[in-house]
């Protein structure tokens, strides 16, 4: 972006917080740029800036030095794109500003600018509130989806993998051992992404947490297990649901197993075939999922329901079901041994 690009996003720094607020919602990029009179860069503030600001009960109609923060992250004008985007990876940051060796404002680095990717209002509802029961003792103390892979959380590389695509509305469905999955991902500024949480008082399955949502979507919505790694691309789902006029998508992946006997077929008592260890394909459910808002219709308040059961409401009623088969990396984290061949994998399918 450059400095005519920048008009909306700039704020003196005698504005006000409403100011800044008002700036954030007019650029629709979730940050307010403080600018002195020469130009020059003086703070950022950011949509939760302001969110905690108003927390700690501070006046919006107050100077906007109650939220900046002074001395951002920033980059000198002709910088190598590559060092920026490590500085937003590494600070998971979603803007840098550009600034001349004097200080002056001339541009803003942007994730959509540095990795083609443009923000997506979709809302992404992740379950992470199992016990884990497969993979104890690990997850005696700890839940699932916090286990470590790949240097860090399972359910951060997750977050991680929807924020690099531009998804940036994330709700997690919580319930064993809460408190550790809330206490690091807060409201998940530092994530680059905006959370809240749906708290599960009693397992509730995959479906019927989706009746504690505090707002039901007015779009299509993803859904997916707190468990899976995954390198599916969500937009090409979405169209994929979009195009089958679907109440619900799921996720498909292809799971064979050689039957390891000759399989011998047979009618009225005579021998038809003799098949020696065939391999037997099958589609099996990857625990992820569209739903369109209609959908909701069919949970009761309150009531567990799993996914594959509000599906199959679904097809019962007449709506259409579709089936996505994915090609893409997919490993579900059910097992010790599914945990240890995940962290193996990890840096060749995510790190090339």
């Amino acid at each position: 972006m450059t400095i005519a690009d920048l008009k909306d996003l700039i704020i003196a720094p005698d504005a006000t917080v409403r100011d800044a607020l008002e700036a954030i919602d007019r650029s629709k990029r979730q940050i307010a740029l403080v600018v002195d009179s020469d130009g020059r860069l003086v703070a950022t503030v950011t949509d939760g800036d302001v969110r905690r600001g108003i927390l700690r009960g501070i006046d919006v109609d107050g100077a906007v030095a109650q939220v900046m923060h002074e001395g951002p992250t920033t980059v000198i004008e002709g910088a190598p794109d590559a060092e920026t985007r490590r500085l937003i990876r590494e600070r998971k940051l979603q803007h840098v500003p550009v600034l001349d060796k004097d200080g002056h404002l001339t541009s803003l680095a942007t994730v959509q600018d540095l990795f083609g990717v443009t923000p997506k209002d979709t809302r992404v509802v992740l379950m992470a509130g199992g016990l884990g029961t497969r993979l104890r003792p690990l997850t005696e103390t700890v839940p699932k989806p916090m286990l470590p892979v790949g240097g860090k959380p399972l359910l951060e590389q997750i977050i991680g993998l929807f924020a690099d695509q531009g998804f940036w509305q994330i709700s997690i469905s919580v319930n064993y051992r809460a408190d550790i999955v809330r206490d690091h991902f807060g409201t998940g500024d530092a994530f680059g992404v905006k959370i809240d949480y749906i708290e599960e008082e009693q397992a509730m399955g995959t479906a019927g947490a989706l009746s504690l949502l505090p707002e039901r979507p007015d779009a299509p919505f993803i859904v997916m297990n707190g468990d899976v790694l995954v390198t599916l691309q969500f937009s090409e789902l979405l169209a994929f649901h979009a195009e089958k006029a679907a109440l619900g998508t799921l996720v498909v992946r292809e799971f064979e197993q050689q039957v390891p006997y000759g399989v011998v077929r047979s009618e009225d008592g005579l021998m038809t075939g003799i098949e020696e260890k065939p391999v037997e394909r099958y589609f099996v459910n990857a625990g992820i999922y569209v739903l369109s808002p209609d959908a909701l219709t069919l949970l009761t308040p309150g009531q567990p329901l799993d996914m594959p059961d509000l599906l199959s409401k679904v097809a019962d009623g007449g709506g259409k079901v579709g089936v996505y088969p994915l090609s893409d990396y997919w490993r579900d984290i059910g097992r010790i041994a599914d945990l240890e061949a995940a962290r193996t994998e990890f840096d060749s399918v995510f790190r090339d």
